[in-house]
């Protein structure tokens, strides 16, 4: 697993807060002081934040509004699966509760959760624990509600609220507002217990998800390792990759990834290779990232790809490819028959279209 203090969080999870803090009376303005988030990254669904980002409007959020009873756990309620993109539909589509909680463990860094978590077997329970130790003190209570309300609403919503949490622990006292806690899970938490945990029975934890898709289940766990890797930022190899995987995209040049980062070409191209890499194979290695998981999850043409990948035309596209895999695009796609993820009405082929299903 990647470490979550070097991964790039959705703008999309920021946007929640915000718009939970409008509903206390807190304006974006004073949430997103001293963040570097300016409007335009907000309202950009494809922007990502910095982990250091995030950290600092929970605490204009927490500074904003000091004597809101439970903030955090009520902000934890705000999520939902479908705010987390794809790592909330690989939840999703588990097919079960327990294969969903190996997911969401095995990709944690793509969701809010600032506590390191776990999962164990316990007289006939299989629970799920936290741990926030990894946060900086004067945020940890808030955070650790707020990943214990979360993990709830993720529950309830995978199971169609159709599986009861049958225990839940906290390691601290019982708050002032420990009954909005216990009508939330349903159950009375044991407080000042040695851990923090959320149990089902294990029997209900292995039934089937009623939105179980053994079609997806595969594509979507490679999507979300694509992630992953899209949001890696330790290195300057991370960061060039953020660069072509961001506003620049694909068809970015040395010369512009290097103005971006304050860098001048020749001092850019000598790091690079002292990481042990290029700027080509950087850009070579996201577009066979991305070329693959297109072919396999879509019916794109091979023109749009060619484009969509940053290549002048379809036949250095497929020259690549080869390359890269040894075949063509379209034997790889025959190859690889994963769900469609377009569902378009395919246009009538003019004379000279290429399709991937010829090639």
């Amino acid at each position: 697993m990647l470490k979550q203090e070097s991964t790039l969080h959705p703008i999309a999870i920021s946007q929640v807060m915000i718009n939970f803090a409008a509903s206390l009376g807190v304006g974006a303005d004073t949430c997103l002081h001293g963040t570097a988030i300016t409007p335009d990254t907000l309202f950009d669904g494809e922007a990502l934040i910095a982990r250091e980002q995030e950290m600092r409007l929970i605490e204009n959020l927490i500074q904003a509004l000091p004597d809101t009873p439970a903030l955090g756990f009520k902000l934890g309620l705000q999520y939902n699966v479908a705010t987390f993109g794809v790592w909330g539909f690989a939840l999703r589509t588990s097919r079960s509760l327990r294969d969903a909680a190996n997911t969401a463990l095995r990709y944690l860094p793509l969701s809010t959760a600032y506590c390191r978590m776990y999962t164990f077997e316990e007289n006939g329970c299989f629970g799920i624990g936290l741990d926030p130790e990894p946060i900086p003190p004067h945020l940890r209570q808030f955070l650790l509600e707020r990943d214990l309300a979360t993990g709830v609403n993720l529950l309830k919503e995978l199971s169609l609220s159709g599986l009861s949490i049958c225990a839940a622990e906290f390691q601290g006292p019982a708050p002032d507002y420990a009954k909005l806690i216990a009508d939330t899970m349903g159950v009375t938490p044991r407080f000042n217990s040695d851990r923090n945990a959320i149990l089902v029975s294990a029997d209900a934890a292995d039934q089937p998800l009623p939105t179980f898709s053994s079609r997806l289940v595969r594509m979507l766990d490679d999507q979300c390792r694509f992630q992953l890797e899209q949001r890696q930022t330790s290195g300057l190899a991370g960061q060039v990759r953020q660069q072509v995987l961001g506003s620049l995209g694909l068809v970015a040049t040395l010369d512009e990834v290097a103005s971006h980062l304050a860098l001048s070409p020749r001092t850019l191209r000598r790091k690079l290779e002292q990481e042990g890499t290029s700027f080509r194979a950087i850009v070579e290695e996201e577009r066979r990232q991305a070329a693959t998981q297109i072919l396999s999850g879509s019916d794109m043409k091979l023109d749009e790809l060619a484009i969509h990948l940053g290549y002048t035309d379809t036949a250095s596209f497929t020259r690549a490819f080869r390359r890269w895999m040894g075949q063509s695009p379209g034997e790889y796609r025959r190859q690889n028959p994963q769900v469609r993820s377009s569902s378009r009405p395919q246009a009538p082929r003019a004379d000279g279209d290429t399709d991937l299903a010829s090639n």
